[in-house]
Formats: structure tokens, sequence, C-alpha cells
């Protein structure tokens, strides 16, 4: 990128503080360094923010616009010549402004000088302190499924100054419930803009079940499936498994499929429990009834024997 900081955010030299503003926040999503992971992006991140923290604000604009690089020295107060401001050793305010640096000199001149007596006043003081922008606090509904797989979301941000904007943010696989996102420098403007806080909230699934990184799923099975065994179709988040149900599975058993739960950045992987719920059909024939008796009379057991109520 171009040491124009001009150049830098695209902007012309005449460009208005609110261009410059939406020029930088262009940028400043295009190569900050927590959606560019471009080897050149973290620098071009940072000399952006450079420019941006020149330009936004007024007194150090003018100086930048009137001494190009060197404004630095100038309010700091290291002058051409290496000494200070007005009244210290080495530095001529004529060698600036030609003459106008004293009494009823030029309007940029007095300025000047106003400048530099609250920066002479600042150091009195500890040093001048830079404004550091609020964060801002949103929150973020996902879909379960991205949730568990990464993907990316689109969010609405609107701001004090009362502009809104969209943007795309990642989201990693594996976040869960009130986990917070932070995009560094994507809050309220300040000499260093604050950070956009987004909390996770993620939206209930209509079969699976959270618990950590593991997953549940309710499978319903028939009543001879059950009972005799077999194989059934069970979904997960990479797909449709095959599993076997045990001969005698009753409701509420649990089968375990082991790594097919959710990743962390970790690497930690949690499982998939599919439990089996028996469904009887709605209505059963007189014959059918009659079979289910005397099966029930042949297997006669109370299954409710151990409760204690």
């Amino acid at each position: 990128m171009s040491d124009d900081f001009y150049k830098t955010l695209g902007v012309g030299r005449t460009a208005s503080a609110d261009e410059i503003q939406k020029a930088y926040r262009k940028l400043a999503r295009k190569y900050h360094p927590d959606v560019n992971t471009g080897k050149d992006a973290k620098a071009k991140f940072q000399q952006i923010q450079k420019a941006y923290e020149t330009l936004s604000d007024e007194p150090k604009r003018k100086l930048y616009d009137q001494f190009g690089s060197s404004y630095e020295q100038i309010a700091s107060g290291r002058g051409p010549t290496g000494g200070g401001y007005e009244g210290a050793p080495g530095f001529d305010f004529s060698q600036v402004f030609g003459g106008a640096g004293g009494a009823g000199g030029s309007p940029f001149g007095e300025f000047f000088q106003q400048f530099a007596q609250q920066q002479q006043a600042g150091g009195r003081r500890g040093g001048r302190r830079t404004a550091r922008g609020n964060d801002l606090q949103h929150e973020l509904e996902i879909a379960f499924h991205t949730s568990v797989t990464g993907g990316e979301a689109r969010l609405h941000v609107r701001r004090a100054n009362g502009h809104e904007e969209t943007m795309t943010v990642k989201i990693p696989a594996g976040i869960d419930q009130g986990q917070t996102i932070r995009l560094r420098g994507q809050g309220e403007e300040g000499a260093r803009p604050g950070d956009l806080l987004i909390t996770i909230k993620i939206a209930p699934h209509p079969y699976f079940r959270r618990r950590g990184l593991d997953l549940e799923v309710s499978v319903p099975v028939t009543l001879a499936e059950a009972a005799l065994g077999t194989k059934i179709d069970v979904p997960t988040s990479h797909g449709v498994l095959a599993i076997k149900v045990p001969a005698g599975t009753s409701s509420g058993k649990r089968l375990r499929l082991k790594g097919q739960g959710i990743e962390n950045k970790a690497g930690e992987r949690g499982d998939l429990y599919a439990e089996i719920q028996i469904v009887l059909p709605e209505r059963i024939d007189t014959e059918s009834a009659e079979l289910i008796r005397q099966f029930d009379r042949r297997h006669s057991f109370n299954p409710r024997a151990d409760l204690r109520w």
C-alpha cells in the first residue's frame, strides 16, 4: 500500500470526514486479521488504521496536509533542526511558516501555536491520552447446523452515529450457546476503534439436542423392530449412518455412535446418542390385540417392580 494516507484509504484530499470513515470501514473489514489470513493482511490493516487515525483527527489532518509524513515530528515538538516548540532551542517558527509563527501571523500559525501549547501541557500531565472507541454488543442467532459445522452468517449493525451496515461473520465449528465472537476494531470510532462483541444464540433443531460436545437424537422404531432387532438409518451432522438395534431394545435405550458429535477448536470430538422410541399404531385390530395378549402371557413380567412410589 502507498505511504500517502489518502491513497491508503482510497479517497481524495478533499474527502469529507464521513467519506474517510466509510472508506476505512470497508478496508478494515477486508484486511482485518480476524477475517483475512493473508501474510500481508496484518501490515496492511495497521497502515489502514494509521491513515484513518491521522485523517479522522482534524488537527492531525491539517498538520499532515501541511508537512506530509514529517507531521508527527512537528506535532511532538521535534522540528527540522531537532529542537522543541517556540521558546525551545533550535526551533524557529519562521522556518515553518515563513515568519508567520509569531503574534499577528497567519491563522494556521496561530492554530499551530495553540496545538503546541496543548501538547506541552499534555506532556506536563504525563503525556497526551487518546480515547478508545466504545465496544458494541450484538446478539446473533444462527442455525443449529451452522453451530456444529461452522460457516458464515450476516449481521446488521447500527452504530451510535445512526449508520447501519451489513457484514459477514465467520462462525467457527463447535461454537456453543452464549459464546462470544470478538471482531477487533469494528466497534465505535475513536483514536483506537472499539471492538464488536457478538453473543451467539443457537436456534433449536427439530430433531437434535446438544449436551456439551455430544448430540442426541430420538429415533422412532416399531414394536417388531425393537423386539426382534434390526438395522436402521440414523441422521448425523455429517450424513446418514446405519446402526444396529439389538433385539429386545426398550424405549429410552441410548445407542452410542462414537465420534459423531461436535468437534471443537482443540480437536476434541463428542459422540452422538440415538435414543430409541417405540411407536405403536393408533389403532390395533382384534386379532392383533389377541396376539399381544398371548405374547404378554408367555413373557409375563412387571417392568415397574423396581420403582418405589
